[in-house]
């Protein structure tokens, strides 16, 4: 029997309509129209970058609020947190609320917030009160809104590049999720992921789920297929970007979530390391988090959690000057649920 696809439904008996459960996966069987379409990427907003001033469009947002495990240490060491240790302390802390029971937590902190309420101390009900926030704010924008790995999002930023077999290097890559979604839409390259904290790979990225669908590309037939980690060729180096020893020989650089930790004086380098590894024509895909307001929230409801070291919110168009001063041309750029995406060459 041939599957329709149609409009997307709003009753029960609509969402039950909706999807179909294969052997390995469920399909959705919904199109988007245009408005729709937009709910989850906005492109090119930016006519003409040569045009752009950073007076008028302002620096970006610098976060201020830190986590209590960097200026404990800070204060028990009497100088600043090492760029290297920060990023150990928030990879494991990341990683523990990415395998959070979240419904079991939810239910925990709740509990724990009564029964310090009726304790009367001021101290332990602000405590509690601030766990059942970040436990909610992180179901919402990791499971509801599915904002940090965003799919829908990211194929709608990465499709139609001219690539076939791609290798592909993701600078600073945890657990590695944006290079696999591009090789499931750019089959059959490569892909080598870097990352100077080991706990990347041998927790993060290894114990990113085998049963994660990526929707992509199916060469053979013209049509979509759904991946799974397993499918791609990956190589995982711990490393430092500085050190690495590639030369230019990579259709795409990669980073997400990268740019925006370097102040303004090191952004330039940063901009550097994805140049010298691509190859000509090649391309850089680079996402940052974006400066709007409930990012500003989240970024300070979860400081423990996200705020280890240097970091800023940008708009689209204050991540793109700093790319277009740099020498990049820009191809493609847009914003998503919490992020913002370009695509660039080198000029």
């Amino acid at each position: 029997m041939e599957l329709q696809k149609h409009p997307i439904g709003t009753s029960m008996d609509d969402m039950e309509r909706d999807t179909v459960l294969t052997p390995s996966y469920r399909e959705d069987l919904r199109f988007f129209n245009e408005k729709e379409y937009n709910k989850f990427v906005k492109l090119n907003t930016v006519n003409d970058w040569s045009e752009l001033r950073w007076k008028d469009i302002g620096k970006p947002f610098q976060v201020t609020s830190f986590s209590k495990e960097k200026t404990e240490w800070e204060e028990r060491n009497g100088k600043e947190l090492p760029v290297h240790t920060s990023w150990e302390l928030f990879n494991r802390s990341f990683h523990e609320w990415f395998v959070k029971d979240v419904p079991a937590e939810m239910s925990r902190s709740k509990k724990e917030f009564f029964a310090k309420l009726a304790s009367l101390q001021i101290k332990d009900i602000k405590s509690a009160l601030g766990n059942v926030l970040r436990i909610h704010l992180w179901n919402y924008a990791h499971r509801i809104e599915d904002g940090i790995w965003d799919p829908r999002g990211k194929r709608a930023l990465f499709e139609g590049l001219d690539l076939q077999k791609p290798r592909i290097l993701f600078l600073g890559a945890a657990e590695g999720y944006e290079a696999m979604q591009l090789a499931a839409m750019y089959p059959k390259g490569e892909v080598v992921m870097v990352d100077y904290d080991e706990f990347c790979r041998d927790s993060r990225f290894k114990e990113f789920p085998e049963s994660y669908p990526f929707l992509g590309f199916n060469p053979a037939t013209g049509g979509s297929k759904v991946y799974y980690k397993s499918d791609f060729t990956i190589h995982y180096e711990v490393n430092d970007i500085r050190k690495l020893n590639y030369g230019k020989e990579f259709d795409i650089v990669l980073s997400v979530g990268l740019l925006e930790h370097f102040p303004d004086e090191l952004k330039p380098e940063v901009l550097e390391w994805h140049r010298k590894f691509l190859k000509p024509g090649g391309y850089i895909i680079m996402t940052t988090p974006r400066a709007q307001l409930k990012s500003k929230l989240y970024y300070e409801i979860m400081a423990d959690v996200m705020n280890h070291t240097y970091r800023e919110l940008m708009t689209v168009e204050q991540m793109g000057l700093y790319l277009y001063e740099n020498g990049l041309d820009i191809l493609r750029h847009g914003y998503i649920k919490v992020h913002n995406g370009i695509i660039a060459k080198v000029k």
